[in-house]
């Protein structure tokens, strides 16, 4: 699937529909996202064409931006800042696969080590570079090895 017919496609008739709608919160942040689609076609050595699981990265990437910043701001005792980066989070967040829930990290955490026999702490990059693909736009890397730390040492 080219990204023509894609997740970039549906990004750009979007941007315009919210162009017309005057929905300044929904263009900006489809703006946003896809700036960064375009700086990363032209990043390298030559230009390419993303393909729809690197779009998707894309949009996850500056979704988990907005987040960060949003927890900074609360941080700071900024809500106003933190409530646009929000709001623009839940934009890109209607453009990302449905994320797991914590029960459902640990258990596919747990399979994967299992499934690998590995034990210890050792063993983590064993179960990252089998449980990554899994999971691939449905959870955070963060998360991820948290919940893989989790079953190694239980």
């Amino acid at each position: 699937m080219t990204t023509s017919t894609g997740l970039k496609a549906t990004l750009q008739h979007d941007l315009t529909e919210a162009m017309r709608a005057r929905d300044k919160v929904r263009s900006g942040s489809l703006r946003m996202a896809l700036t960064a689609i375009a700086n990363e076609e032209v990043a390298g050595k030559e230009h390419r064409e993303l393909s729809e699981d690197e779009v998707l990265k894309v949009v996850a990437k500056e979704a988990k931006k907005r987040r960060e910043a949003a927890e900074a701001y609360t941080a700071a005792d900024r809500p106003e800042l933190a409530a646009q980066e929000e709001a623009e989070l839940a934009v890109l967040e209607t453009y990302l696969p449905a994320q797991l829930d914590d029960a459902e990290l640990d258990r596919m955490a747990v399979e994967a080590v299992a499934e690998l026999g590995v034990s210890g702490m050792a063993g983590m990059g064993q179960v990252m570079k089998v449980l990554t693909p899994r999971v691939a736009g449905r959870a955070e890397g963060g998360r991820v090895a948290a919940a893989v730390r989790a079953a190694l040492t239980s």
